[in-house]
């Protein structure tokens, strides 16, 4: 395999949020470390190889793409890799969180808007559509979408034209569209929360991303990369992992996937003491994962739901460093309705961590 290949794939791991977005470079210098990285992202275990398969089968087609999993185990990357296979990989890739925005904001930011649409629109502005043009278009998290939002973007789908809000004329698009959601789309179909025939038409080839647990050689990969990465980014020397280290990473379930395996190891590398990580610098703990039978007995009876659903928003927020959008994801719920309950938790008097910095995210 190149090394123009193997660069190409560690740039393409990328954990992203709306407040950071970035570009990760090759990461070690050893091409021992670098082999059975994949073609299109870092990957050795069997199942994420077939999605590289499916990846390459579709490269030339112009099918619309649904990318399911859990939170945090990679959607977005799956979806450049779709991008970087197919014939409109020197177009743009474009990428826009559906649960990030209310919906008037989602609408515009979509289609784009004409000066004077509203007020504030002191010029025109093309949506994510026109800026994609030729390209690929992320619809992340799609079932955050609200319902009218929904029949308009069938639309589009169906007749390859946006209009712009405030607009009299429409524009065509040529686009790829790439969703992604971590929900179960059958069901919120069938409770009514997403359109039938908008799922239809975003469901032509649908890839289903495992959890990290059920990929397990990836981890020592995947770890491996990180800790190089972060090596070079604190200016340390190469970190390796000794052999308890990586059987604690083994072991432990990842309930936050690839970005908590990402996190983890940064936090690993930053405060490690020298460079070799043992398992005691791991700050993972392995006595908490208990069964479900476990996990059900320990609930504190006596306490009312909302107390329980309080201080498990606060855990969440607290293990993310106050980190809305991560703590969003590891919840499984949209960031608008985070903030929603976190207004709540403030006007109630609850005190609420703030993200590390200062900066609301």
């Amino acid at each position: 395999m190149s090394n123009a290949i193997l660069e190409n794939a560690a740039k393409a791991l990328v954990i992203s949020t709306e407040e950071q977005k970035e570009d990760y470079v090759s990461y070690a210098q050893n091409k021992s470390q670098r082999a059975g990285g994949g073609k299109y992202f870092l990957a050795q275990d069997e199942k994420m190889l077939r999605i590289q398969d499916v990846v390459e089968q579709i490269s030339a087609t112009n099918v619309a793409v649904l990318i399911t999993g859990e939170s945090g185990v990679g959607k977005e990357i799956v979806a450049k890799a779709v991008h970087n296979a197919s014939t409109r990989k020197a177009k743009p890739f474009v990428a826009i969180n559906c649960a990030a925005l209310p919906a008037t904001l989602l609408e515009a930011e979509l289609f784009g808007y004409e000066k004077g649409a509203f007020t504030g629109a002191i010029q025109r502005h093309l949506g994510k559509f026109e800026q994609a043009q030729g390209g690929t278009l992320l619809l992340d998290e799609i079932t955050e979408m609200e319902p009218n939002l929904q029949s308009k973007l069938l639309r589009v789908l169906q007749e390859r034209e946006i209009e712009r809000l405030g607009g009299t004329g429409t524009v065509s698009v040529d686009v790829r569209i790439v969703a992604t959601s971590n929900r179960n789309l059958a069901q919120a179909v069938e409770s009514g929360q997403f359109r039938q025939d908008l799922f239809y038409r975003l469901n032509v080839i649908n890839i289903e991303v495992p959890s990290l647990r059920d990929r397990p050689r990836d981890i020592e990969l995947l770890a491996n990369h990180f800790l190089a990465l972060y090596s070079d980014q604190f200016n340390k020397p190469l970190m390796s992992f000794s052999p308890d280290a990586m059987s604690k990473l083994m072991a432990y379930k990842w309930p936050g996937n690839v970005r908590e395996l990402n996190n983890v190891i940064q936090r690993t590398a930053l405060l490690a003491h020298s460079g070799n990580i043992t398992a005691r610098d791991i700050p993972v703990d392995l006595a908490q994962e208990t069964s479900t039978d476990n996990w059900i007995a320990a609930l504190p009876i006596g306490r009312s739901l909302a107390e329980v659903e309080t201080q498990f928003i606060l855990e969440t927020l607290k293990f993310h460093a106050g980190n809305r959008t991560h703590a969003a994801k590891t919840l499984d719920i949209s960031l608008r309705t985070l903030r929603n309950k976190i207004n709540e938790f403030t006007a109630a008097g609850i005190h609420v961590i703030g993200p590390v910095g200062g900066k609301l995210s």
